[in-house]
């Protein structure tokens, strides 16, 4: 399904959007910091020369134009962030389960014996709670 604005953007939010993304293209063509701090530079004066225009049918026009300027200018190949949607990291963040803990050696489980007590602890608690809550499972367990 297509994405549905939900709310209204105002110009000042449209204008931010577009300077943010006309730095990460910078960012995309120049990887030595000092030719990329320049050329950002010289972008914000370009917008900073235009910002306090009252006439909003000509601050419209200048944003579409930047819009134009800017798909021009795009990179063929990004820069994408590791974790964001386009990233190849994205989604790799793996779960552990917590019985995985139970398979440490004694000697590993001896680096930590407040909270492997406390794990055992609250191990039995759990399965007293589980066991109250639904005592029909305890009388399958017995009857096998």
């Amino acid at each position: 399904m297509a994405h549905l604005p939900s709310e209204l953007i105002s110009h000042q939010q449209k204008v931010c959007r577009l300077y943010k993304r006309a730095v990460r293209c910078i960012e995309d063509w120049y990887h030595h910091t000092h030719d990329r701090r320049y050329e950002i530079a010289l972008l914000r004066e370009r917008f900073d020369k235009n910002k306090d225009i009252k006439d909003m049918r000509h601050a419209k026009y200048l944003l579409d134009e930047g819009e134009k300027e800017l798909f021009s200018k795009i990179h063929p190949q990004p820069i994408t962030f590791a974790n964001s949607a386009t990233g190849g990291a994205y989604n790799r963040e793996c779960q552990i389960p917590d019985w995985v803990l139970d398979y440490w050696h004694p000697l590993e489980k001896a680096r930590y014996p407040k909270y492997f007590a406390r794990r055992e602890q609250m191990k039995d608690e759990y399965i007293k709670w589980y066991f109250e809550t639904y005592p029909e499972e305890k009388k399958k367990i017995d009857s096998h």
